[in-house]
């Protein structure tokens, strides 16, 4: 390392301006010279102390019911033996329950649960890099710690999706966070609202041009658009061969762990995360309950709108099925401001609960400590259940019993964390990911991976 390289050493506490100076007056600061603007962000105080003190429930509490939305919206895509729409794994030819099921899913699950993912992830990018900064770990070397735990969680997303789970989303999450952390962490409040512009800017340009040709095409093309897409979209999870079934399930994973970083959804919520966790937005709800609300009215608005105009689209109200590609711009638009207001609405629920903690509140919370763990036993208990290679139950299930089995498989990892946590112990992925990022290093308390 070069000595222009070289950064100054710590700066130590100053006092606060409404705190009386220390005896001997104020600590000098001369031998630590200002770091550039920009490596200055806001840091929330507050919730550097409401960690120190403890864990605090609403990021919990929203990991905890992300992963039953995220059990939701994985199970139809398990689903086999029957066609699949083009934009959504929810198989055609359904009516009564089921279709009322699948139209519901539409408008509240599918595009929000991964966008409330990836903003709690951004969340706890925020959240472990202050408190390693509080217990005094150096600038570089909390920024290596993250990275290391952003490549090992690309690592673990990759056996996770050889193994089981072709959907897995904790690779792109770890692509993304080690981009992110790379370009975005000490950068100002302003440099990360602007970056979030860009990319919503982005996306709203693609949602307008992919609805406006949808409209403009009409349906005349719908029959070739069908047939050029092979009638639907494809799993393998309908492959009797688990060898193949492997192969498979790790080249769409290939493919689709860039294609959502470059998709922009993803990095978008995640670095709307990092920044309401600098402000403490979910860490001390009761101190933002009038921005939270406006944040849940909205973001929730605005994703069940989208989520309408899909599931409007599904049942051939608005496009031709063919078509469907038309409204996937908006939908994914819509399903970032939906996963944020979910976030505010859950906050706003772990404002309101305050300091009473009943079953269920341990429970979610349980859940929520562990949400890599208890993500990962998601997939052992539904893939194998569902896949043709394993008991292939997903060829007989209708879409409304398979959420029943997803609901089932949540309540399963529901009960392991509470056992977990009356032991006092850290979920298995959570501790391996741990001592991968930090080996025998002295740590900060932990943050879930989302």
């Amino acid at each position: 390392m070069t000595h222009a390289e070289q950064m100054p050493p710590a700066r130590p506490p100053q006092p606060h301006p409404s705190q009386p100076t220390p005896a001997g007056g104020p600590i000098p600061t001369a031998a630590w010279p200002a770091p550039p603007a920009w490596h200055e962000p806001a840091v929330d105080v507050a919730a550097a102390a409401t960690a120190a003190r403890g864990r605090s429930l609403a990021p919990d509490l929203a990991r905890g019911l992300m992963l039953l939305l995220i059990a939701l919206a994985n199970v139809p895509w398990l689903l086999h033996g029957r066609e699949q729409g083009l934009s959504s794994a929810h198989q055609l030819g359904h009516d009564g329950a089921d279709l009322g099921y699948q139209l519901l899913s539409l408008v509240v699950i599918d595009g929000r649960a991964y966008p409330l993912f990836a903003f709690l992830f951004g969340y706890g990018i925020w959240q472990l890099y202050s408190r390693q900064s509080a217990a005094g770990t150096p600038w570089r070397e909390a920024r290596r710690i993250l990275q290391r735990r952003h490549a090992w969680m690309v690592a673990i997303g990759a056996v996770h999706a050889l193994l089981l789970w072709f959907g897995d989303i904790v690779g792109a999450y770890g692509l993304t966070g080690l981009v992110v952390v790379a370009l975005l962490l000490r950068r100002s409040d302003r440099v990360l609202r602007i970056v979030a512009w860009v990319l919503a800017g982005l996306l709203a340009l693609f949602a307008a041009m992919s609805l406006a040709g949808g409209l403009l095409l009409g349906t005349g093309i719908a029959g070739d658009l069908s047939s050029l897409a092979g009638g639907g979209l494809a799993t393998p999870a309908g492959e009797p061969s688990y060898p193949w079934f492997a192969l498979q399930s790790l080249g769409l994973w290939l493919l689709a762990t860039p294609g959502q970083l470059l998709a922009l959804t993803v990095p978008l919520a995640v670095v709307l995360g990092m920044l309401a966790a600098r402000r403490g937005l979910l860490d001390r709800p009761r101190d933002h309950r009038r921005t939270l609300v406006g944040i849940a009215v909205v973001g929730i608005a605005i994703g069940w709108a989208g989520g309408a105009l899909a599931a409007a689209q599904f049942a051939g109200l608005v496009l031709d099925p063919a078509l469907s590609w038309g409204t996937m711009g908006v939908s994914s638009l819509a399903g970032v401001a939906g996963g944020i207001g979910y976030a505010a609405l859950f906050a706003l629920a772990a404002a309101a609960i305050g300091e009473r903690r009943g079953i269920v509140v341990r429970a979610l919370a349980a859940v929520g400590k562990r949400s890599l763990s208890s993500y990962l036993l998601q997939s052992v208990l539904l893939v194998p259940t569902l896949a043709a290679w394993g008991f292939g139950l997903g060829s007989t299930l209708t879409p409304l019993a398979a959420a029943g089995v997803a609901v089932a498989a949540w309540l399963v990892s529901v009960a392991v964390a509470l056992v977990l946590d009356a032991r006092g112990t850290r979920g298995p992925a959570e501790a391996l990911l741990r001592r991968l990022a930090y080996g025998s290093r002295p740590v900060a308390p932990p943050t879930p991976v989302a």
